[in-house]
């Protein structure tokens, strides 16, 4: 895996050909679960796709899993969420470097892009939202790992989307 900065690989996707415009993939890593989302052929809007399970034990099978999805569906990069708190050492910051180093040591995601995204209160805000539907705690904890990389994903594709100078060389 190769780390770009999060304009650079904007920039990446808009020189992209039409027909080999690539997707985004959102990811919310927990200490136990990887929250999913996937961005429309466009890379306009995020959507929802799945909750991995995450292991130390199991990172080759989630490095099997990426690159189906990859595959599946035509995936240009990885927005990683990332606690960015400047004030203090955040433990959820350490988290998701280790997963990305864990992923890296694979080897099997040779060559795919990914980068850092302010993952600000994300988690904390679908919990908000759904917490007056009274789910069951693993069916919410399953949307909010979703729905909290939708954020992620969702956030990054609006701030290069609505300022399209930055897509320019």
């Amino acid at each position: 895996m190769k780390y770009v900065r999060p304009l650079m690989l904007f920039r990446d996707l808009t020189k992209r050909d039409a027909l080999e415009h690539g997707r985004l993939l959102g990811l919310d890593v927990g200490d136990k679960y990887v929250g999913l989302a996937v961005s429309d052929p466009d890379n306009k809007i995020a959507c929802p796709l799945s909750v991995l399970l995450r292991k130390k034990t199991t990172m080759d099978l989630m490095a099997q899993d990426f690159q189906k999805m990859i595959s599946e569906f035509s995936l240009a990069g990885f927005i990683v969420g990332y606690p960015f708190d400047r004030l203090r050492n955040n433990p959820d910051a350490m988290q998701v470097k280790i997963f990305i180093d864990d992923l890296c040591k694979t080897g099997k995601l040779e060559g795919v892009k990914y980068t850092f995204w302010d993952e600000c209160f994300t988690s904390k805000n679908v919990e908000l939202l759904i917490k007056p539907l009274n789910l069951l705690p693993a069916v919410s904890k399953t949307i909010i790992d979703k729905f909290a990389a939708v954020g992620i994903l969702q956030g990054y594709l609006d701030y290069f989307n609505r300022r399209p100078e930055l897509g320019e060389t």
